[in-house]
């Protein structure tokens, strides 16, 4: 058949769709080399499939693209029946590519949604590990702190309200005086108010001299409001008072904010 007859037989169509026979497929394509024209249809044709495609999914990258039109051409028609008043085989070819595409269009989706699924569950194992790093931590602090309480090297003293101040407060104090280490327990005092902050005093009676053992730093504490402070610079220790203090602390207590207090026995 000639160019045009060619043209007008839908055969362009189908060797797009990839249904034509291998004999038909080499005859389009002897054809494509020495017709300029033909060759020009059949790009033509691939282009609008590609168009119609692109009309009804995400964009997709050019190889992609590349990869469909060669899948397209790999499809194969049980039936390329032609009728004399209807195009039977444009049609056919335009169907076929459609099918191919919607084939490759769903295989790409459950790719994407499998993807999606072992995303999730990636972020769920790391939210997972996450809590399991933070309950080991706290398991850890709670460790901590009964080796403190049970440990024969700390003696526990507790520091009573200031009547005066807040008479339901009250600290514990676990000293080791061979090491010069203190943990302060600080559930018995009410929450800091904003801008101000729990401050730690050593102190001795005769004359009365307070020296700073450190911030109870909410950002220092853990769980169970136990913070540990390092006696080394102090020579000695007759007493522990805590009082309410600016943020940053104070070079002396403020006596009027004195929350609690209490002596430590020799």
């Amino acid at each position: 058949m000639n160019v045009q007859e060619l043209i007008e037989s839908g055969n362009l169509e189908l060797y797009v769709a990839g249904s034509l026979s291998i004999e038909e497929s080499r005859e389009v394509e002897e054809a494509i080399e020495k017709h300029p024209e033909i060759k020009q249809q059949v790009e033509m044709i691939e282009a609008g499939v590609i168009t119609l495609a692109e009309a009804v999914s995400p964009p997709l990258s050019a190889l992609i693209w590349s990869q469909i039109v060669d899948n397209i051409r790999k499809v194969r028609s049980i039936s390329d029946r032609k009728d004399s008043s209807t195009n039977w085989g444009a049609i056919t070819g335009w169907a076929a590519a459609v099918l191919a595409l919607a084939g490759i269009f769903w295989m790409l989706k459950e790719k994407n949604d499998l993807q999606d699924r072992v995303q999730y569950t990636t972020t769920q194992n790391t939210v997972l590990e996450e809590k399991v790093e933070k309950t080991e931590t706290e398991l850890a602090d709670a460790n901590e702190v009964l080796d403190v309480i049970r440990s024969k090297e700390y003696n526990s003293y507790t520091l009573p309200g200031n009547q005066a101040v807040a008479p339901q407060a009250f600290a514990k104090v676990y000293f080791n005086k061979k090491d010069k280490i203190a943990y302060i327990d600080a559930k018995g005092l009410p929450e800091a108010p904003r801008g101000k902050v729990y401050q730690v005093w050593s102190l001795t009676m005769q004359p009365l001299t307070p020296t700073s053992v450190g911030l109870l730093d909410a950002t220092a504490e853990t769980k169970n409001r136990l913070f540990r402070v390092d006696m080394s610079q102090v020579a000695s220790t007759e007493a522990f008072g805590i009082t309410l203090e600016p943020e940053g602390g104070s070079e002396t207590p403020t006596m009027d904010q004195l929350y609690t207090l209490g002596q430590v026995t020799p």
